[in-house]
Formats: structure tokens, C-alpha cells, sequence
């Protein structure tokens, strides 16, 4: 992409950010999971303003990736279909996620990229992947962070993430690799799935937050502020399309 997720996502202040909070009991035992959960796509009536997912687009992308629900093997998912341009769909949240946090979803996609690799400017496109925001802590940025930032909001009226996880559907990056996205080393890129093996089929995939912001970052994660789905071929010219099915978010034992 022109500009990295995490350098150009502004957050629309549309609605109240719903809270969700995983708490210990007095003992150590399991984290207790409150509500709400992401908007399941497989009992959405449409992708509208009531959905709980809203467009998430890049101020220098004009051509946006196409969503919709769409029966796919007897379920409903939403179905992106990208040809050289990027946008996503968002969820806006406000997780405080313990000691771990497991994020799972299932997804399809057509193709992967023949010029994707996510080392690469170039190369940073993904027909499928899922994006992590969480909070920016100002304690932790210099002066021209700060001030940067502070540029966008007067602009725009709108809020920059701080640090983000992609989960991605790679080309060439092994599975299980983490390396930083080419334009900022506040994304960190997950491949997931890698390779055009598993194409055309569905896989199910489970992360734990916690434990991947801490290989990523070296810290504790701050609360997550939004869970995307993006596909995106803007810098490659490709085309793909993708099929997402619902993504939960269950308490790590």
C-alpha cells in the first residue's frame, strides 16, 4: 500500500466504542470473557450503518476493494474482491485483553499475489488478511510522534491507531514469520497462511493477541481499538477475491 495501515487509518468517531474486558477471577484461573463479541457476519441482514463494521478506506487510495455478504458452501460471509485498489471493513472495539486473548476466524481465498511480498513496498498486498489496531500510548512516543498525530486529528477530526498486528494470506514470507511491514515498524506482518496450496479452500485460524504482540513488540499489548478484514492490491495491481467468515474472540486458558 502507498501508506501503511498503521500510518493512514484514521478511526471515524461515528458511535460509542463498545467495551470488551477480560477479567481473572480473585484466583488465577480462567479469564472471563464479557460482551459484546464482533458483529458475526453469518447473522448480519446487511453490510450497512447498523452492521457493527464500517468502511475503512486510506486518504490516498481512491480505488476500494468491494465487499458483501454473499452464501458461500451454505453459509453467509463476506466476500471482498480486490483489483488493484485497497479499503477494508471495520469493527471499532475497546478490548483490555489480559493475559491472552485468542482471535479466530476462517477464510478462502482465490489466488495469492505472483508480485506479493510482504518485505517489499512493492510487495505489500494481501488478497485476505486480518488487522489488529491497538490503543497509541503517548507515553511511549518522542515529540514528532506526538505532534504528527495531533496534525492528523485537527485535519481530519479523526484518531490514529498506535501500534498493529496483520494476520496475512503471504506469497512469499514462511508461514509463521514475523517481520515489519515495509513502511512503519509499528505493523507488524503475521503470515498465516503462505503459498497458493491451501487456495480455493477453507482454513481456520487461531492466534493468541497477547503472545503475538509480544513476540512483535516486546511488551505487553495495549487495549485493541479495532479488528479489520482488508484486501488489498494496490501496490501489485492484482486481482483476488476473498471469502471471510465470522471472527470470534474467545478467552485464552
Amino acid at each position: 500500500m502507498p501508506n501503511s495501515p498503521a500510518e493512514t487509518v484514521v478511526f471515524r468517531k461515528t458511535a460509542p466504542i463498545p467495551v470488551l474486558v477480560l477479567t481473572s477471577a480473585i484466583t488465577a484461573g480462567p479469564y472471563v470473557q464479557a460482551e459484546p463479541q464482533l458483529p458475526p457476519f453469518s447473522g448480519l441482514p446487511a453490510l450497512d450503518t447498523t452492521s457493527g463494521w464500517e468502511p475503512l478506506e486510506f486518504p490516498k487510495i481512491k480505488e476500494h476493494s468491494r465487499y458483501e455478504l454473499v452464501t458461500e458452501d451454505g453459509q453467509q460471509v463476506v466476500r471482498s474482491d480486490t483489483d488493484g485498489g485497497a479499503s477494508g471493513l471495520i469493527s471499532r472495539v475497546r478490548i483490555v485483553p489480559g493475559q491472552a486473548l485468542i482471535l479466530r476466524w476462517r477464510w478462502k481465498v482465490s489466488n495469492v499475489f505472483e508480485k506479493g511480498d510482504a518485505r517489499l513496498k512493492s510487495g505489500d498486498d494481501y488478497p485476505a488478511r486480518i488487522y489488529v489496531a491497538f490503543e497509541f500510548q503517548p507515553a511511549k512516543a518522542g515529540f514528532f510522534e506526538k505532534a504528527k498525530r495531533k496534525a492528523v486529528e485537527v485535519l481530519f477530526g479523526e484518531t490514529l491507531p498506535g501500534n498493529a498486528l496483520n494476520y496475512i494470506w503471504a506469497n512469499q514470507l514462511p508461514q509463521g514469520d514475523i517481520v515489519p511491514n515495509p513502511y512503519t515498524d509499528r505493523t507488524m506482518m503475521i503470515a498465516v497462511n503462505s503459498g497458493p496450496e491451501q487456495a480455493a479452500s477453507w482454513v481456520t485460524v487461531e492466534r493468541d493477541i497477547v503472545a503475538d504482540y509480544r513476540a512483535a513488540f516486546g511488551e505487553e499489548p495495549p487495549p485493541v481499538i479495532g479488528i479489520a478484514i482488508m484486501s488489498d492490491s494496490d501496490n501489485t495491481g492484482e486481482r483476488a477475491t476473498a471469502w471471510y467468515g465470522d471472527i470470534e474472540l474467545l478467552p485464552g486458558s
